[in-house]
């Protein structure tokens, strides 16, 4: 809550109301190796009961308060001890992570992005993987439909590859990354 009237019968600022299940925050384990974004409302009991320390608060500086104590909002905490995490070889596709790959361009006319189109169409045999799906924008997608882009003379702006490294898996769930976890992921994000 901003500073100002807490007992709500001045004229002082009104609280601030936080979307506590879309902001998300960058969990890193204790040697700052990125592992999952979670929660804001997660991330507050962590470092609440001491699991977790918050190492950037939110930008605008916002702070939680309780009767007896200030919480710092994060946008990134490290866990207090070290978590071994097991090896995980491949980065699960998610249109969210597909998209973020793809920058939200259409792999055919560079426009935003608002479908995923299968380069060699699924009625053609065309798998469901990252070498074969694309950003796609509607138009494109729909004027595309079950052709083969050798049917159609188009070409793919960008060779679609599947994505390497930790930073993928974490961000193939969240829809926008905030700008202070990029040092801590390994490799440029956005």
């Amino acid at each position: 809550m901003p500073d100002g009237d807490r007992d709500g019968g001045g004229t002082g600022p009104t609280p601030a109301v936080f979307p506590w299940g879309r902001r998300k925050v960058l969990l890193l384990n204790a040697t700052f190796e990125p592992l999952t974004a979670l929660s804001l409302r997660r991330a507050v009991v962590l470092v609440v009961c001491g699991k977790a320390e918050v190492v950037h608060g939110d930008a605008s500086g916002l702070v939680l308060h309780s009767s007896k104590s200030e919480v710092l909002v994060p946008s990134v905490i490290r866990l207090s001890s070290y978590v071994r995490v097991p090896y995980r070889g491949r980065v699960p596709m998610t249109r969210a992570g597909l998209m973020h790959r793809d920058r939200y361009r259409c792999a055919y006319c560079g426009g935003r992005a608002e479908t995923i189109d299968h380069v060699v169409p699924r009625s053609r045999g065309g798998p469901h993987t990252w070498t074969n799906c694309v950003a796609c924008c509607a138009k494109c997608n729909h004027r595309k439909a079950d052709k083969m882009l050798s049917e159609l003379g188009w070409r793919l702006r960008v060779v679609p590859v599947a994505p390497r490294g930790p930073h993928w898996r974490l961000l193939a769930g969240v829809a926008e990354a905030d700008p202070q976890w990029l040092p801590y992921l390994g490799e440029p994000a956005a």
